[in-house]
């Protein structure tokens, strides 16, 4: 149909004509409403926003040399987060000396991450990363 035929037919009918898709050969238009179309596409971005979660992650800092009732503790917090749905990113970080002895680093986070088993499962195992050991847990889906 001829553009000129399309938008007087348009204008008849007191509409806008819109380009669906202007790449196509010949260009694809429709006769319609443009302020109620951009309405509505609009209010079904914001309902599949609504639906949309957004995961947040959480991190727990651990220490070399951390103690029973502070790993228990640090191992609690982590395991609300996981059961709120957050990832939680477990790091231990060296200081001096500490570098020479990563293994307790690694050893520290695998207890950790048996500590958080029960909700949680390892998206990333433990790994150097510059002067921090890190490692990921996911929340276990119900």
């Amino acid at each position: 149909m001829a553009t000129s035929e399309a938008k007087r037919m348009a204008m008849e009918k007191e509409l806008d004509l819109v380009k669906i898709s202007p790449k196509a050969t010949p260009p694809v238009c429709k006769i319609m409403d443009y302020g109620k179309y951009c309405f509505e596409s609009s209010k079904q971005e914001k309902e599949a926003k609504k639906h949309h979660k957004t995961v947040e992650i959480k991190e727990v800092r651990l220490s070399v040399n951390i103690d029973v009732h502070d790993f228990n503790t640090k191992a609690n917090h982590a395991n609300k987060f996981l059961q709120r749905g957050h990832r939680v990113k477990a790091s231990v970080k060296f200081r001096g000396r500490e570098m020479m002895h990563t293994n307790l680093g690694a050893d520290l986070l695998n207890r950790f991450l048996d500590a958080c088993s029960e909700f949680g499962s390892i998206e990333r195992p433990p790994k150097m990363e510059g002067r921090n050991m890190i490692c990921f847990i996911t929340p276990k889906n119900k």
